[in-house]
């Protein structure tokens, strides 16, 4: 029974510090950091040439609203090149975006990946800085702007926007998934100013070109790992909430769950690959935010979460006892409340009580769905984007 004992404590543990406690360990610290090193100025205004880059396939139904957004942001035209890139795309997304001559096209009728897109793209960017976003997304008109301004900082390298769910408080996946952002910014918000951010979203994140290193074209999350390898040569990636890329949720609880089986798949990959980011006399801090934020949330806290409840039913049965009767009801509620949350978010009822369950649930499910398309080589690098409400 010890190391069952054993079990059930290092699972909760696991799971209570990778969900919550990282959260509140990093506030401590970062106020810690904010005592002994008083008032950081903000970054100095500045407008150097940056190129936006923008990979689309057969986005045909939202490119004409992602131009006209594009083109009214609030920077400089003649230092903002627009690189849009379209291969592979069977609809009429190449020819909508051949009506603005302000804006270069690339476009083959192979299709490779978003991997190798970038990749193509990136041979033809001559500014100092880029930007990739999303062909769903709408920026604000301040987003270029207020992400070049932290370049300021020679120790920074990249920039991670902020992405917005769009939702109008009713429908099941935008309430799913605006949670989860929530959470997830305010962590990135803490782990920018104790250090840098561990990993950039797709939807908007900038580097330095000099530091773009090309991405194998088997690459599951071409974002997380062009980010994460920027600290792998010394620099920073710092965060700018007034950056915003705003999209829709996507269209059921169905396609958010391939999008997070997708996700799950190239985080084990993304391990695999940036692995020197786990050697702690290199890289002390990162190695603690990466681990902490990232690796425990792809391995050992879906595996804790099973764990927990298999080494709790054998306590409750040959043990006994109020306090693991008690741990193993609340988990069994959890559960439940799980299963009625998936229930409601089919037909886009909205409960919180369920809905932060069920997506807990929901996420660590894709965890292992994930893992057998790594192990298996199942996942393709394609970009199979998921259906969105338009």
């Amino acid at each position: 029974m010890t190391i069952i004992y054993i079990l059930f404590l290092a699972s909760f543990f696991i799971l209570f510090y990778n969900y919550v406690g990282y959260g509140m360990l990093l506030l401590l610290l970062v106020k810690i950091k904010r005592r002994l090193a008083g008032n950081t100025p903000p970054p100095a205004p500045c407008e150097p040439e940056v190129t936006l880059v923008v990979a689309a396939y057969n986005e045909e139904a939202v490119i004409a609203d992602k131009i006209a957004n594009t083109l009214a942001l609030d920077y400089p035209p003649e230092k903002l090149r627009l690189l849009f890139i379209t291969d592979g795309s069977t609809d009429d997304t190449p020819n909508i975006i051949r009506r603005y001559p302000a804006i270069q096209l690339l476009h083959s009728e192979q299709r490779s990946g978003k991997t190798a897109a970038l990749n193509r793209a990136m041979a033809h960017v001559q500014t100092p800085y880029v930007i990739f976003c999303d062909a769903n997304t709408l920026l604000n008109a301040a987003a270029v702007r207020n992400i070049v301004q932290h370049y300021a900082d020679a120790t920074v390298g990249g920039v991670a926007g902020e992405k917005k769910v769009i939702s109008n408080g009713d429908e099941g996946a935008a309430a799913t998934e605006g949670i989860y952002w929530k959470y997830e910014s305010f962590l990135k918000k803490l782990d920018a100013e104790l250090y840098s951010v561990v990993g950039a979203a797709g939807e908007l994140f900038s580097i330095r070109t000099a530091l773009f290193q090309p991405v194998e074209e088997d690459v599951i999350l071409d974002d997380f790992v062009i980010s994460l390898r920027i600290n792998l040569k010394g620099y920073r990636i710092a965060y700018a909430p007034d950056a915003y890329a705003m999209e829709a949720p996507s269209a059921s609880i169905t396609e958010e769950h391939k999008r997070k089986i997708r996700i799950s798949a190239g985080g084990f990959q993304s391990i695999v690959l940036l692995r020197g980011l786990l050697n702690f006399f290199r890289f002390p801090v990162v190695s603690f935010q990466y681990i902490s934020h990232r690796v425990l949330r792809w391995t050992l806290s879906p595996l804790s979460l099973l764990l927990l409840l298999v080494t709790n039913i054998v306590l409750v049965v040959y043990v006994g006892g109020w306090l693991f009767y008690t741990c193993l009801a609340l988990q069994l509620l959890g559960y439940l409340a799980a299963c009625i949350g998936y229930r409601l978010a089919e037909r886009n009822i909205r409960i919180s009580l369920f809905y932060i369950p069920f997506y807990f649930l929901f996420m660590n499910i894709a965890v292992y769905q994930g893992f057998y398309r790594y192990l298996t080589g199942s996942q393709s690098a394609a970009w199979e984007k998921a259906k969105r409400k338009i």
